[in-house]
């Protein structure tokens, strides 16, 4: 059988295998990286950083992209319109811990498409070129692109998109299969994303319904992709990259977890927060990632109002445990 989990190159960068964690806000932080990673994500990918608020030196903004030893290959990615802000930013990370540099161009969200930032980027292939070339030209790491289909049905021109990344000098492009329309609903075309595949000479990366390790494998097969990138999926669920590990490599997938590992997970997961950002904003943020972890548990949404009242790590261990264990 063969393995398609064998280690690829994005540029001058080595990655171990063909699963990547997706860059989510709100979502792909720090302490929820790592636990990725354990479970077998080749390479993780921060949360989007506006590149403007680098350049004005946002406090708050440097914590997004912390970073430890153990999570590496790292991507960080940023976000912004203006080729000047794009290279500034990137001089200023440099000296930064990560690995690759990618460049948002598929953000749906009205505040961000709105801004001309995100996937508005993809109105312009041109300006495409010439952010990737700027950011470049700044850094000493490998650059990268995410892109959508396209901005709607009458729009799809992720294949032009990809070839003026390509030109401004990226090293590999992920391709999400939903149109900026679609934001993340119905079903991702798969088939632009073999065509951007046939068409570059650079990585290319698939994204868009990756929900198990099934879903993983037939997206390499169907597109010819170099590697695949999990988002939503990965909620709650650090598994599903030792699940796509398993079935890439042609093995029998480990079992779902049970509750108790599960409950374990998400008291780690709580456990990480708290060191990276106090026990306050800790347990606020975990309230959401705890909903996730328990999809399907029974009396989940009972439990989730109680987690929603939770101000401290050992109320939310005492619940969970009182509750499934």
């Amino acid at each position: 059988m063969t393995n398609y989990n064998t280690p690829f190159q994005i540029g001058s960068v080595t990655i171990p295998n063909r699963v990547i964690l997706a860059p989510m806000a709100g979502v792909s932080d720090l302490p929820f990286r790592l636990l990725c990673h354990e479970q077998g994500a080749g390479l993780v990918c921060m949360e989007m950083i506006s590149a403007k608020a680098i350049c004005y030196n946002n406090r708050r903004t440097r914590d997004l992209y912390q970073t430890l030893p153990g999570e590496a290959p790292v991507s960080l990615q940023l976000f912004g319109h203006e080729p000047e802000f794009m290279a500034r930013a990137a001089e200023i990370i440099e000296p930064e811990t990560f690995d690759i540099l990618d460049i948002n161009m598929g953000c749906p969200v009205p505040k961000v498409f709105n801004n001309q930032e995100g996937s508005a980027l993809m109105k312009d292939p041109g300006l495409i070129e010439r952010i990737v070339a700027a950011a470049a030209a700044r850094t000493s790491r490998p650059v990268t692109v995410k892109i959508r289909r396209g901005i709607d049905e009458a729009h799809q021109n992720a294949v032009e998109c990809a070839l003026a990344a390509q030109e401004g000098g990226a090293s590999a492009v992920a391709v999400h299969g939903r149109t900026r329309v679609q934001m993340y609903s119905g079903k991702a075309d798969w088939e632009i994303i073999a065509r951007v595949r046939e068409a570059l000479r650079i990585p290319v990366i698939g994204n868009g319904d990756i929900v198990s390790g099934q879903t993983a494998l037939a997206m390499m097969r169907e597109t010819g992709c170099d590697a695949v990138m999990a988002a939503r999926a990965a909620r709650g669920n650090p598994w599903l990259f030792a699940e796509i590990c398993a079935v890439l490599e042609g093995r029998i997938p480990p079992e779902r977890p049970g509750r108790r590992e599960v409950i374990a997970m998400i008291l780690r997961h709580a456990a990480l927060q708290k060191d990276c950002k106090g026990e306050a904003i800790a347990i606020r943020e975990m309230r959401k990632h705890t909903a996730w972890y328990l999809a399907g548990f029974p009396s989940a949404a009972r439990v989730r109002n109680l987690v929603n009242q939770v101000t401290t790590f050992r109320e939310l261990e005492d619940l969970l445990k009182k509750e499934y264990l």
